[in-house]
């Protein structure tokens, strides 16, 4: 396969309900450039595991998973950090856990033009909707008006709030700084 320009990077436990969807999200991404899917699962109890390998071995050139048959994150492994960004070929990644969905075809398509035409940039993100279980909106917008902005650095060092479903960010780091693992985002 053609080294991927972006990687999708999901982290997923017990997402039984919400995988499918997830997935289906990452599959209609429509993209001039080539992608991989990196489905991290760990140890599910619920089915999920068996969903995620359905779709692994129906796109074994697109899907890449990583099960665990121990819980990382309950050992106070960061999931992300030791198994997915290792892995991750991409000059992008993009995020979204295994209980959200993108509904934007085009979504990868345009993060990606944008941090290619602009390199000052280090990440792109965006509003999301809140939906309940089955489909229904609850708010339009995720964001508080305040963050519908460009974030300076040291506002990005400080913390503050990115949805973690509508990141796309360069894959510059090898090194975690200790800021990092303050932040509310992975």
């Amino acid at each position: 396969m053609e080294k991927p320009l972006a990687t999708v990077a999901c982290l997923t436990f017990n997402h039984k309900k919400y995988i499918r969807q997830t997935i289906e999200g990452f599959l209609m991404q429509q993209t001039d450039f080539p992608i991989e899917i990196i489905i991290h699962d760990d140890n599910s109890t619920d089915g999920t595991t068996q969903i995620v390998q359905e779709y692994a071995d129906q796109y074994p050139e697109l899907i890449f998973p990583i099960f665990q048959r121990e819980n990382q994150y309950s050992k106070g492994k960061k999931p992300l950090i030791n198994f997915v960004f290792p892995q991750a070929k991409g000059k992008y990644i993009a995020l979204c856990e295994g209980d959200d969905y993108w509904n934007d075809p085009l979504k990868l398509q345009k993060q990606v033009e944008f941090l290619e035409a602009n390199p000052d940039y280090v990440i792109s993100y965006h509003n999301a909707m809140i939906v309940d279980e089955v489909g229904n909106i609850v708010d339009y917008s995720k964001l508080p008006e305040n963050l519908k902005k460009d974030l300076s650095s040291e506002e990005l060092i400080q913390g503050t709030m990115i949805l973690t479903l509508t990141m796309c960010f360069r894959n510059v780091l090898k090194d975690f700084p200790d800021e990092f693992f303050k932040v509310y985002n992975g």
